[in-house]
């Protein structure tokens, strides 16, 4: 496979590693995007934790929490331009999916496209008549729906581009259940706690670190201790509970849930086109092309 200056770059933006290392890295594993990253983590030229996907394509975020906070949803819908993403239609688009899904509890897309809005439109002629009204491409790409026993259902969103729901048990008051929430938006956390975290990520991270520390030089009883040391920074780095709480970083929010009594039960984050691919528009290739054929 070419090495393309393109895909040099690409490999930079993701990992912050110098041209001629990304090069290399792109030519020892044939092109292979996630073996270059891998080998460049290996050797040290790239940062610890790569972007786990270009956030790229357009949308909203929608979210509702039921008035008695024992239910929640939230919702991405995309689209193909910023512009759009403003548009009041599409908008209400998202509001009346968000809707739906909380008063039908679909099992997944497929299902939530075969159900109809509070209009009485199914919501899959909801979003062709959209698409034709605004003239672009429009998906319901996911959602997560939450119905919690016993807790509070807490919601937060950032800018209609991050969602965010979790459920708090315990001796949860005042803003705790929406304090959390935010935390969850700002700090990316992976997951609740370790046990969370899955087998293959600590495997994966294990091997990476124990690549760093044996090309330090040190003996293996430090490089085991530097091994032990790195994995247990992962981990607080990566799970809510390890965290230091984004609006008192002097106590983690294990502390802060403590001091309440309250468990989280339940996370979901999403963000606007996290793992999806940007359209680029060539405008030169697109005028040849209608030249060509006018």
């Amino acid at each position: 496979m070419a090495i393309t200056a393109s895909l040099v770059k690409e490999l930079r933006e993701c990992t912050g590693a110098g041209m001629m290392d990304c090069k290399r890295a792109l030519t020892d594993t044939g092109g292979d995007m996630d073996s270059a990253v891998e080998l460049l983590r290996k050797k040290g030229a790239a940062s610890a934790e790569r972007k786990a996907g270009r956030i790229a394509a357009e949308g909203i975020i929608g979210q509702i929490v039921a008035a008695n906070e024992s239910k929640g949803v939230i919702v991405e819908v995309n689209c193909e331009t910023d512009f759009v993403a403003k548009d009041e239609s599409f908008r209400k688009f998202v509001d009346d999916i968000a809707a739906c899904v909380l008063e039908n509890s679909p099992t997944d897309v497929d299902a939530l496209s075969a159900m109809a809005l509070a209009d009485g439109t199914v919501v899959e002629q909801a979003r062709l008549a959209l698409i034709g009204k605004i003239g672009e491409n429009v998906t319901v790409r996911r959602f997560a729906l939450v119905e919690a026993a016993e807790g509070q259902v807490s919601g937060y969103v950032h800018g209609n581009r991050i969602g965010v729901l979790t459920v708090v048990t315990g001796a949860v008051e005042g803003p705790l259940g929406r304090d959390i929430a935010m935390h969850v938006a700002a700090s990316r956390p992976m997951c609740v706690d370790e046990t969370q975290i899955p087998v293959e990520v600590l495997t994966k991270e294990r091997e990476i670190f124990a690549a760093q520390a044996a090309n330090s030089g040190k003996p293996d009883n430090i490089v085991e201790i530097i091994i032990e040391g790195r994995m247990q920074k992962f981990v607080k780095d990566n799970t809510l509970l390890g965290q230091p709480f984004v609006k008192d970083p002097d106590i983690t929010v294990a502390e802060l849930l403590g001091r309440h009594s309250a468990a989280v039960k339940f996370m979901a984050r999403f963000e606007v086109g996290e793992g999806l691919e940007k359209r680029t528009d060539n405008f030169v290739a697109e005028v040849m092309a209608q030249a060509q054929t006018g």
